[in-house]
């Protein structure tokens, strides 16, 4: 039996999970965040590589979490992706063995909501790869009398200006049941009985999917396409991406080395904010 949530769970650190993957992982996983062997041949073909898109590092972050199913008291049904970020201290290597070590990094009570961070490090032979840092946001389970946290609303806003970089990227029908592939086999994301029951119209995309091809836009237009320059990539998810879906990313550099960064979709709904993107100029 898992623990009730409370503030008393930061801090909390789960056992180290070995994790490998190799040049089919990766290849998968392009293709799940939508590369194209025009214009990303080098991310999805073993002969012209593979490099790995920098936003793969969510995949091994991704057991960073696993502790908190088995030790904290969550309902799957309600659980949402609220924010995602990465830090690379070094390329993404096509084939690895690293160690994660999990930790709970906070606990908000939102009211009718929970929140909690989850850090995830990554290691190597060779020592840090890379961090990632996983916000869930668990509908109904707030008040537990914790407290309700920082106000994010003005972390990270778009100057009011054009966008000094634009990069649309169409989705495909099938791209939720590729993606899953690489590992988030939750039920939410193309079986449209278990999206009904979790409350929504129909199956729409990972989260972490539509950070996936943001994360492609910012390696187009600030990276020049080179993975080894992409230092950082935060964002909060604000709405639900639909197969099919256009995603537009926007860009402001805001000093040297950062952007601002928001995604919308073709109908100008906003489904990525908050987004902060560092790299090497």
């Amino acid at each position: 039996m898992g623990q009730p949530l409370s503030s008393a769970l930061v801090g909390m650190t789960f056992p180290p999970v070995t994790y490998r993957w190799d040049a089919k992982d990766v290849m998968l996983y392009a293709v799940g965040v939508g590369a194209q062997p025009e214009g990303e041949l080098e991310f999805v073909y073993e002969g012209k590589g593979p490099k790995v898109l920098p936003t793969f590092a969510v995949i091994p972050g991704m057991f960073s979490m696993g502790g908190l199913v088995s030790n904290v008291e969550i309902n799957l049904a309600m659980l949402l992706h609220g924010e995602q970020a990465i830090t690379l201290h070094r390329e993404l290597p096509p084939e690895a063995e690293v160690t994660i070590t999990g930790r709970v990094a906070e606990v908000w009570d939102k009211g009718k909501a929970a929140v909690i961070g989850c850090e995830g490090i990554v290691q190597d032979r060779e020592g840090l790869l890379c961090t990632t840092k996983a916000t869930l946001f668990i509908r109904g389970a707030g008040g537990f009398g914790g407290e309700r946290g920082p106000s994010t609303q003005d972390r990270n806003r778009p100057p009011d200006r054009q966008a000094d970089a634009v990069v649309e990227l169409a989705t495909r029908p099938e791209q939720g049941a590729i993606y899953r592939l690489s590992g988030d086999r939750n039920p939410i994301h193309i079986d449209p009985e278990f999206a009904r029951m979790a409350g929504f119209e129909k199956p729409f995309m990972h989260g972490l999917c539509t950070y996936g091809f943001a994360g492609r836009a910012i390696l187009r237009a600030l990276c020049g396409g080179d993975p080894a320059r992409f230092l950082h990539f935060e964002a909060r998810f604000a709405d639900q991406v639909y197969f099919g879906d256009t995603i537009v990313t926007k860009m402001w550099r805001v000093a040297p080395g950062e952007a601002i960064v928001q995604c919308e979709t073709q109908r100008g709904n906003v489904v990525l904010s908050q987004g902060l993107a560092r790299f090497r100029e």
